[in-house]
């Protein structure tokens, strides 16, 4: 990475009717954003022109390019994913909303696989207008997993600064939640919950709290026997792999009791036993990370808004948040690789025995040959 240079920021508009160009342009309308970094908005300029004028933030310009190759520095910079018409229909889920969010996601996946830009940041969509042939996921983890996750599984993480809570099951129903834990997929949750600790929150020996399923934990097995057979099973092992991973905890208490506090993060069953405090506890400064993957994914931790669309009420604090935590995790992750990338080698003997010489040529990972002089 050129450190020079102004990480660049790829931006979806989300969903054209909601809140998501009001919290970009709020965003964006302050200056030292530009200071930080190079935004590249995937959207719509009528879209954009609608929302600015509906808000008055005529002074928020952007600067039309083709490619983000050619975002410019010091500038909001948009690049147009829609060849038709939009219309924007405030506080609606509808079917060209929908395709106008793909239209943006798909550009931006697409340029952050090829190295265009650096993170992405996503406003939020509407996850049943968004669903077409092309877009057939729960959600934006779900698609960015299949789209450029290289084989690698993604976690949810929700975060701010004092607080992360990572996901086992997703946007699954309630009916389906049993049956995806598994000791499996707790263990492979818990190895990338470790791994992105260390990586991208720069957290050298993270503690782990694992939450029961049932309530009260299952009261030994009266009210369910998961946590005996399935959760405690996989946080043994992943104990024993060097993972400090704790639990089960009931999720009532150990949140009502502040319990938090004292781990470095919390890996929850379910979507909502671990969003609903999560937004309790820190509506306004969290963000949704897109953790395992190759790339850096944030995004606000709140929906599209709808009830409130086109009044000039939303709070950008989540969005804005989502951008610095981008830039934070792009950061601590090239730290990280730098700092493993060549690790110290080995010395060894010559055949005389009489002078160490350093093996350079050989990689890590191969057996190293006795050098002549």
């Amino acid at each position: 990475m050129d450190h020079n240079r102004k990480i660049k920021v790829g931006i979806t508009h989300g969903d054209t009717n909601g809140i998501g160009y009001e919290v970009i342009l709020k965003t964006l309308s302050e200056p030292r954003m530009l200071e930080l970094c190079t935004p590249v908005v995937y959207g719509s300029s009528k879209a954009l022109a609608y929302h600015r004028k509906a808000l008055n933030m005529q002074s928020v310009n952007f600067n039309m390019v083709k490619s983000a190759a050619e975002a410019a520095d010091n500038m909001n910079n948009l690049i147009e994913v829609l060849d038709g018409e939009i219309k924007i229909e405030l506080g609606n889920a509808t079917p060209i909303a929908g395709k106008a969010a793909f239209a943006s996601l798909e550009r931006a996946t697409k340029d952050l696989n090829e190295g265009l830009i650096d993170v992405l940041v996503t406003a939020p969509i509407n996850k049943d207008s968004i669903q077409s042939e092309d877009f057939h996921f729960p959600g934006h983890t779900e698609y960015l997993e299949s789209a450029i996750g290289n084989g690698n599984k993604s976690l949810m993480i929700l975060c701010n600064d004092d607080l992360r809570v990572a996901l086992v099951t997703t946007h699954l129903p309630i009916s389906q939640i049993s049956s995806a834990i598994t000791e499996e997929t707790i263990i492979e949750k818990l190895e990338i919950f470790n791994e992105s600790l260390k990586k991208d929150f720069n957290i050298i020996n993270p503690r782990i709290a694992v939450l029961a399923l049932n309530p009260h934990a299952g009261e030994n097995g009266m009210l369910g026997n998961e946590e005996k057979e399935i959760i405690t099973p996989a946080i043994d092992k992943a104990y024993a792999n060097k993972i400090y991973c704790f639990g089960p905890y009931a999720a009532d208490g150990f949140f009502g009791s502040e319990q938090y506090k004292h781990f470095d993060g919390v890996l929850a069953m379910y979507h909502d036993q671990g969003l609903a405090p999560f937004k309790t506890i820190a509506m306004e400064s969290g963000v949704n990370f897109t953790a395992g993957l190759p790339f850096i994914r944030t995004s606000p931790d709140h929906g599209t808004g709808y009830d409130i669309a086109g009044q000039g009420v939303a709070d950008e604090s989540s969005f804005r948040t989502a951008i610095y935590k981008a830039l934070d995790f792009f950061r601590s992750r090239n730290a990280y690789y730098a700092m493993h990338r060549h690790p110290l080698r080995k010395q060894y003997f010559d055949k005389s025995g009489d002078k160490e010489v350093l093996d350079l040529t050989k990689d890590d990972n191969d057996t190293p040959e006795i050098l002549n002089n």
